[in-house]
């Protein structure tokens, strides 16, 4: 007699493959958790964060400030301080006033919106500019890549805060139908930016011939990629670690040198506020108040401080030679 054997109703089901953009996330959050657990065991570079994070915020929220940042307060009548100014703290101006009797709190959040901006705007062309040549340069090699290195070479060989103070000198004796803090804020990010693209290039160059026999881009190469693809996918992403630990660290640079114009007056010009110009108006009140000095002094080291910290930080999470440690 016969007997049918059935299947059993329970089979386990096996589940479906997942799809390519499903992976495409999971590998990306992948690496940016294992680049943030390496981020964090860097306890000085989590402190630099919190700092930049903080200095960022507090100049964005500038226009909420209790005072304009050009705003004299008419109400004081001390004759000592109506005479040469710098109020000391109080209720109504958390951090005293300056020369003139303006918020110093004010002032010293605005000027900070000046300063950020210069640094993180001028990173962001130059790394772009350096990015590109650089790309040029790794990708074509041969008379690509001698004349575009010898144009690197020859803007390394302009000393850079001489050639930076001559052109800003030379612009400043312009006169503009544009808002003034805009022209001279775009001004310097544009010097800034001409004057910093250099290293940049350098390294994408460099990482560009270290990839450029690797099997991935052979595997593109054999596929039929064109040479602008193998460039935007495949090899400037693998290229970003380095560049952006590099643009991390010259952001902090670049604030140091709008601050050193502003200081030698080519740079920012009264009345509108930057940290350097706050140095330069208040060297001829240190008898006054020396503290006044410290506020906009402490700014620039606290924000390029902090900058390097998260330089660092990046450097140990995002070298593979490192993950291992």
């Amino acid at each position: 007699m016969a007997t049918t054997v059935s299947e059993p109703s329970n089979v386990l089901s096996v589940p479906a493959p997942a799809t390519p953009v499903v992976e495409e996330r999971v590998k990306a959050r992948g690496e940016f958790a294992i680049v943030w657990s390496r981020f964090r065991r860097h306890q000085f570079a989590l402190v630099g964060l919190g700092a930049l994070l903080f200095m960022v915020f507090v100049a964005t929220i500038a226009p909420v400030a209790p005072f304009g940042p050009n705003e004299i307060d008419r109400s004081i009548s001390d004759p000592q301080y109506v005479s040469h100014g710098f109020a000391p703290p109080s209720a109504t101006h958390w951090l005293g006033t300056d020369e003139l009797n303006r918020d110093m709190f004010s002032r010293l959040l605005w000027a900070g919106r000046i300063s950020l901006a210069v640094g993180f705007l001028t990173v962001g062309i130059g790394a772009t500019i350096g990015i590109f040549i650089g790309a040029l340069a790794g990708f074509y090699g041969g008379w690509v890549d001698t004349v575009l290195m010898r144009i690197t070479d020859l803007f390394l060989s302009f000393p850079f805060l001489p050639t930076l103070i001559l052109i800003s000198a030379m612009m400043h004796q312009y006169r503009f139908a544009a808002d003034a803090t805009l022209v001279q804020v775009g001004t310097i990010v544009g010097v800034l930016a001409l004057l910093g693209w250099m290293d940049t290039a350098r390294l994408v160059r460099g990482q560009f011939l270290s990839l450029l026999n690797r099997d991935f881009v052979l595997a593109a190469r054999a596929l039929g990629a064109d040479g602008r693809r193998i460039m935007l996918v495949h090899l400037i992403p693998n290229s970003m670690a380095p560049i952006i630990v590099a643009a991390s660290l010259n952001v902090g640079g670049f604030i140091i040198a709008e601050s050193a114009i502003s200081f030698l007056g080519v740079g920012i010009s009264p009345p509108t506020a930057s940290w350097g110009s706050m140095l330069a108006d208040f060297q001829s009140y240190l008898r006054y108040s020396a503290v006044a000095v410290l506020l906009p002094g402490g700014a620039i080291f606290i924000t390029v401080m902090a900058i390097n910290f998260v330089g660092d930080g990046l450097r140990d999470a995002l070298d593979p030679w490192l993950r291992n440690r």
